[in-house]
């Protein structure tokens, strides 16, 4: 570390440091204590919902948007792992780079609104994704994601919105 941030670290209220070092101490304690991917679910969670804090603390755009984001790079991640059987490390590197170019189409459509056009234009590209997804029986993706979906169907409920999240998504399994 280098002598400005032990500055600032050592200049900080007591009152910061210690819910900061309850905070290292549980994400260390963590993979010990937490069934690990109980842990990747809610750190799944919390990138979405820092997301939600940028747009909006900071932005001041409410977006409906970040569904379609989510579920399409775990969409991808999940087709290339099943269909195409590429190792996680690439299927992950995939679903970023879906992600992002996802990410750009929407961007482009959705920018230059503002209020609740911003967040009806996001809203209705979420739900114009999730029902390609979820009519697009062709592909061998739907084909994969049509079984998982059946899979998490039989097990636990029987919510389309549940079983679309769970078949689109390996993190969320």
């Amino acid at each position: 570390m280098t002598e400005a941030v032990v500055q600032r670290i050592e200049t900080r209220a007591v009152s910061q440091r210690i819910p900061i070092a309850i905070l290292v101490a549980a994400v260390i304690a963590a993979p010990w204590v937490v069934y690990p991917f109980f842990a990747m679910k809610v750190l799944c969670f919390a990138l979405f919902a820092c997301a939600f804090n940028l747009l909006i603390g900071y932005v001041g755009l409410l977006s409906f948007g970040h569904a379609l984001f989510f579920g399409g790079a775990s969409y991808a991640s999940a087709h290339a792992a099943l269909a195409w059987g590429w190792p996680p490390e690439l299927a992950i590197l995939f679903s970023v780079v879906v992600g992002a170019a996802l990410g750009l189409v929407v961007g482009l459509i959705a920018i230059r609104r503002q209020g609740i056009y911003f967040s009806m234009i996001t809203l209705a590209l979420a739900q114009m994704f999730y029902f390609y997804c979820l009519r697009e029986r062709s592909s061998p993706a739907a084909r994969t994601a049509s079984r998982a979906s059946r899979a998490a169907t039989s097990r636990t409920s029987t919510s389309c919105t549940t079983s679309w999240r769970r078949s689109s998504s390996p993190a969320l399994r």
